[in-house]
């Protein structure tokens, strides 16, 4: 029972309490001076009755005459004179007649006065003893209606009472439900803060609650800033700010290994004869002409989300860009903006100075070694011509029909249509061993005997037709009858896109669709990193409405924006999916291996679970377990 219940009810007792011993105790002194009002009339007027006999002499037919008349008023049930030796002599006795009260209310509070006695004489002998008891049918309606009205008069207090009870326990119940809140969303790791109640009592628990969260938030955010310094000092070039040699290689690992990617486009820039440049500009110069050059690749670069630029080398930097933007259309623009750059430098620099570009487009499991010597001989063919040029060459080609934007549109909706659609999985587990959960990304296939294709060769075309969120429920469906056919699954994960949690109809409908299901508390939804700061505002508000039904909910290929994790103090996330890019040979990047414990530590204060994507070795497992990761996920982990 709710503490607002048990104050009310306390409230509630208390007043009937006390107001049913004010009745009581108002009917018991009201009963006693009826009494003790009977009990002096009945010795009244027997007392009278014998004196007016004795005056005026005694006669036996006088005295019955005199009985009979004051017995004929109505106002006694008895009268009675018996002679000394107690025998009756006049006796006159009233009939039973009904009482103006109720017989329950007679029983419980019966009046029991006393009869009144007198002695008759005759001169200095007795002649009688009078007994004379009045009817009490007139006590117990005033005692009733008494009852009455003191029980009105004390309804009428009992309500208004109630009422005031009421208006404090309503000035009560805001704050209260404030702090319950506040707890509530401290559980589910939301961390909030609230106004001060005026309740003293409550203003001090609030009051300790916010502190203990604004500090909870400065730790959290100085912890996140040393470990956001750690990741770009481990990964990104300290001169211009690029991604590492390191770590741009892991990022073209993860284009042309991952069954999700379409492939891409690596670009390799060479600046011509930096160690000559270097040597007519000084030291600070010459940074200074590499940092304007990696200002115009990064801003190339973000315009495609995870596929930074880089500084390879000295001399050397690299874009990726995805399979679906055109090489030339980016080649071009980009030797005559690193040109431009260049130029404000010219006069300075040698007359054999130049950029060479070249640009490979390679397809998904293009060995990244071949990538890589392919782009590099094209270079080479570049730097024979003398001048900066640009080359672009196919690594591999291959047909991916269909390509227009109907066909992908008439397939994914067929496929739709016609329950072509099935789930992979792919093991999630602990690294002592136990199963987590199940990867399950969505696969579709476009005719009755064709391929399944995974969610990357179909999922950028979908966002674009804006058919994700008919994918996402599909998925989710197979997720939840899976669950139901297997009770001894711990739990399904399921990719969500970003675009449609954007939508509200969407999220509405995944409520519906979940909020019937006992399956639902086995779901595990997730939502990628770069599409959570996008439409941040629609994942908090997914994150709160999933909560009510029981899903876990987290975020996958996470790290690339650590900076902006102090944003999701207050989401309420249950675990994170850490991307492969940091995993890959972390048994040999020391820098990566500081930040990633770091991240775990800080996740795992607050209850959230950290998993590694990628796994690809017993190195890279380790090395995550001394990192104090939770559970892997990746090729090395199996069944």
């Amino acid at each position: 029972m709710s503490m607002y219940r048990q104050l009310w009810l306390a409230i509630i007792t208390s007043m009937l309490l006390a107001l049913g011993g004010s009745l009581l105790a108002s009917l018991l002194s009201a009963r006693n001076y009826l009494e003790t009002q009977l009990s002096q009339k009945n010795t009244d007027n027997a007392t009278v009755l014998a004196l007016a006999l004795t005056q005026q002499g005694i006669d036996t037919v006088a005295v019955e005459l005199a009985v009979s008349a004051l017995f004929d008023s109505g106002h006694y049930e008895l009268i009675r004179i018996d002679d000394p030796l107690g025998r009756p002599l006049v006796e006159r006795r009233a009939e039973a007649e009904e009482i103006d009260a109720p017989t329950w209310f007679v029983k419980c509070l019966p009046l029991r006065a006393l009869p009144g006695y007198a002695q008759i004489s005759d001169g200095w002998k007795q002649f009688g003893t009078i007994t004379l008891i009045s009817h009490s049918n007139f006590a117990y309606h005033a005692l009733w209606q008494g009852a009455l009205r003191i029980s009105g008069a004390l309804s009428i207090a009992c309500l208004i009472g109630g009422c005031l009870g009421s208006l404090i326990l309503l000035r009560l119940k805001a704050p209260l439900a404030a702090v319950v809140q506040q707890a509530r969303a401290i559980f589910e790791r939301r961390f909030t803060t609230i106004g001060e109640p005026d309740v003293p009592e409550l203003r001090q628990l609030a009051s300790a609650m916010n502190g203990t969260v604004l500090r909870l938030k400065a730790m959290f955010e100085e912890e996140a800033a040393r470990l956001e310094a750690v990741r770009r000092e481990a990964n990104f070039d300290a001169v211009t700010g690029l991604a590492n040699r390191a770590h741009f290689l892991a990022h073209l690992h993860d284009a042309a290994q991952n069954e999700n990617s379409l492939g891409g486009t690596l670009f390799i820039i060479r600046v011509a004869h930096l160690q000559d440049i270097n040597r007519l500009l000084g030291h600070l110069e010459t940074d200074h002409l590499l940092q304007r050059l990696g200002d115009v690749l990064r801003e190339f670069a973000a315009q495609y989300p995870l596929t930074p630029g880089a500084r390879l080398n000295g001399a050397d930097f690299a874009l990726l860009i995805p399979a679906s933007v055109s090489p030339s259309a980016v080649g071009e623009p980009l030797l005559q903006q690193l040109t431009q750059q260049a130029a404000a430098f010219q006069g300075s620099l040698p007359e054999q100075f130049a950029l060479w570009i070249a640009g490979g487009s390679f397809t998904y499991k293009t060995p990244p070694a071949l990538i890589l010597a392919r782009v590099d001989a094209a270079l080479a063919s570049c730097e024979s011509e003398g001048r900066s040029a640009l080359r672009l060459i196919d690594i591999q080609h291959t047909d991916a029909a269909p390509f227009t934007a109907l066909d992908w549109s008439e397939n994914i909706r067929r496929a739709l249509d016609s329950g072509w659609t099935r789930l992979g999985a792919f093991p999630v587990t602990r690294l002592n061993g136990v199963r987590l959960h199940d990867e399950c990304p969505l696969r579709l296939k476009f005719d009755a005997d064709g391929e399944w294709l995974p969610a990357g060769r179909f999922l950028p075309q979908a966002e674009r037709l804006q058919l994700t969120g008919r994918l996402d429920l599909a998925a989710v469906t197979l997720g939840l009858e899976a669950l139901d056919a297997r009770p001894e699954l711990s739990g399904l994960a399921i990719n969500l896109s970003a675009h449609s949690i954007q939508w509200p109809e969407f999220r509405r409908e995944l409520l519906a669709l979940l909020a019937p299901r006992p399956a639902a508390k086995r779901l595990w939804l997730e939502i990628a990193e770069s599409g959570v700061a996008v439409y941040f505002d629609a994942f908090r508000e997914l994150c709160r409405d999933l909560k009510s039904v029981g899903c876990r909910v987290g975020i996958e290929h996470f790290g690339h924006r650590f900076s902006e994790i102090g944003r999701l103090y207050d989401v309420g996330i249950d675990y994170l999916k850490v991307d492969s890019i940091f995993a890959r040979e972390l048994d040999t990047h020391v820098g990566n291996q500081t930040f990633l414990k770091g991240l775990a530590n800080i996740a795992r204060n607050i209850g959230i679970i950290v998993i590694a994507e990628g796994v690809s070795s017993e190195q890279e497992l380790l090395a995550l377990t001394e990192a104090g990761f939770d559970a892997a996920t990746g090729p090395y982990i199996r069944e």
